[in-house]
């Protein structure tokens, strides 16, 4: 496999191309490029990116990351939504016969069905630099979709990775934790300081890989049920469990009913929702569903 060496990634390169096509930073899109290649060879390597593989890429701004994914991977699909952006994008990866640019917004696209036309089905890898404000419902989309993905390797705000491996107990604790340890095992890859950006963003960054489990770790009879739980018990951090269940109007759950199993289960009626592991809430989901059966 003989393909360019990435041109992008150095200060240098990124000021010319932004020049050159008088780019202006889009706010509503959380447009941050990446300008070091030390984090650039960290992510395709946490990433394990072989010849073998499919890699979907979100977000790939000016294509700096994309030249990497596209100079080790078999195929690149890069998926961005700035209309700006595409011209550059043509421009910047013009010398790789191996990416294919979606003009699109990643959670209109059915990457169930890419992975399918792409990969023969086949779990793929998805790397990303993602904007802040977007994070938590693409990393959503993916599992909750059941998008075949056998990694997840992205840059995310500090906080959120944060976020993404913390157990019960801490602040950073709530429904992202939850859901990401459901589907995926946490792995922080490396902290990245403002400076690797450009523009430069006011927050931390980090590089998180999440790998796909093989079999998820608790066995919840209505995972549906499990998540709208788990949501509804963080929606009101300060309200114990009973009440931020009682008063989620999806969840239909009498508050007698929530403090009768939270008492079998051996807890608390004044528990949190933030103090419970996420065995603790499929089983609270698991017994929920059966006295549901059975009244």
């Amino acid at each position: 496999m003989n393909r360019p060496v990435p041109t992008l990634g150095n200060p240098k390169n990124t000021i010319e191309i932004l020049n050159k096509y008088k780019f202006i930073f889009q706010k509503k899109f959380g447009q941050n490029f990446l300008i070091d290649e030390h984090v650039l060879g960290k992510i395709i390597r946490s990433a394990e990116i072989t010849e073998d593989d499919f890699v979907v890429e979100i977000g790939p701004g000016i294509g700096t990351l994309t030249q990497y994914l596209a100079a080790s991977a078999r195929e690149v699909a890069a998926i961005e939504i700035d209309d700006a952006l595409i011209p550059i994008l043509e421009d910047t990866l013009s010398a790789y016969d191996n990416v294919t640019v979606i003009h699109e917004d990643v959670l209109k696209v059915d990457l169930c069905k890419l992975a399918e036309e792409k990969n023969g089905g086949k779990p793929i890898k998805v790397v990303a630099n993602l904007p802040y404000y977007i994070t938590t419902p693409i990393i959503m989309g993916l599992f909750e979709n059941h998008v075949p993905v056998e990694s997840i390797t992205i840059m995310v705000q500090k906080e959120v990775a944060d976020r993404m491996k913390t157990g019960p107990g801490s602040k950073d604790y709530g429904a992202l934790s939850l859901a990401v340890q459901y589907y995926a095992k946490p792995e922080l890859v490396a902290n990245v300081p403002p400076n690797c950006f450009m523009p430069r963003p006011r927050v931390g960054s980090a590089v998180i890989r999440l790998t796909r489990h093989a079999e998820v770790p608790v066995q919840a009879e209505d995972e549906k049920l499990m998540f709208q739980m788990i949501r509804a018990s963080f929606n009101q951090r300060r309200k114990t469990l009973v009440n931020g269940l009682g008063n989620a109007p999806e969840l239909h759950i009498p508050k007698e009913m929530t403090t009768e199993v939270l008492d079998e289960m051996g807890l608390s009626a004044s528990v949190r929702g933030e103090a419970l592991t996420l065995e603790q809430f499929a089983e609270l989901s698991n017994r929920i569903l059966e006295k549901r059966k059975n009244a």
